[in-house]
């Protein structure tokens, strides 16, 4: 059965980082598409990043270029998101999701619908 689980998640200062791990049970993400999501309490859940089973594409959400990266250790079967230079309108829940899809990602991949398997969720909160 497939699962996710998403770590690394908590408090921070503004301007600090943090680093997110999605570790995936009972597949292998390098045959999966594999994105980021956040939702801020009251808001909808919003695609962040994702990166294609092959690694040879990524996708990021507007604000957050520049300043997240998302890597993947095929090894390890995990999916990392870097973050940098957090902002108080970074807090929310993280997600990870998967879709299986070894092509390259387009930006239709930051939307929830393209995914149809998701973690649990970690908590993001960036307050001085």
């Amino acid at each position: 059965q497939l699962q996710l689980v998403e770590s690394g998640g908590g408090l921070a200062q503004p301007g600090a980082s943090l680093r997110l791990s999605c570790e995936g049970y009972g597949f292998n993400v390098t045959n999966y598409a594999i994105g980021w999501f956040r939702q801020a309490p009251g808001k909808e859940r919003e695609g962040v990043s994702c990166i294609s089973g092959n690694d040879a594409s990524t996708q990021y959400l507007e604000s957050v270029k520049g300043r997240f990266t998302v890597s993947k250790d095929n090894v390890k079967n995990m999916v990392y998101l870097q973050m940098d230079n957090l902002n108080p309108e970074d807090t929310a829940t993280y997600f990870c999701a998967a879709r299986r899809r070894i092509s390259p990602v387009q930006p239709s991949c930051l939307l929830t619908t393209y995914f149809a398997n998701w973690g649990v969720g970690t908590q993001v909160t960036v307050s001085s």
